[in-house]
């Protein structure tokens, strides 16, 4: 039965991903578009922080989904090679957020 449930759990959250990054999409064309009609630039710029903005709410939803699963399995788990490998991983995100 848990194992049902994290299944469901897992294909819920890809659901709520999907539809967070559709929405950007539909933002994102919304973007090209003011672009292709010369908007003002303001205008466009805050458009596209707005999509960052959404693209960084997804990516730490996914964070905080393998964070809670993928790591919280190769911590308890007997393999240290495999603890070492994804504790490694979240360094290199982490390291790579701060140089954007």
């Amino acid at each position: 039965m848990n194992g049902l449930f994290l299944e469901i759990e897992v294909i819920m959250e890809n659901d709520k991903t999907l539809r967070r990054l559709k929405t950007v999409e539909g933002h994102l064309r919304g973007v090209i578009r003011m672009v292709e009609e010369d908007a003002y630039c303001i205008d466009v710029i805050r458009q596209i922080q707005a999509v960052e903005a959404a693209l960084n709410k997804v990516s730490s939803l996914i964070l905080e989904d393998h964070l809670n699963s993928c790591v919280i399995t190769a911590i308890q788990g007997n393999d240290k090679k495999e603890r070492e490998r994804v504790l490694k991983e979240i360094t290199e995100v982490f390291e790579m957020s701060t140089k954007v």
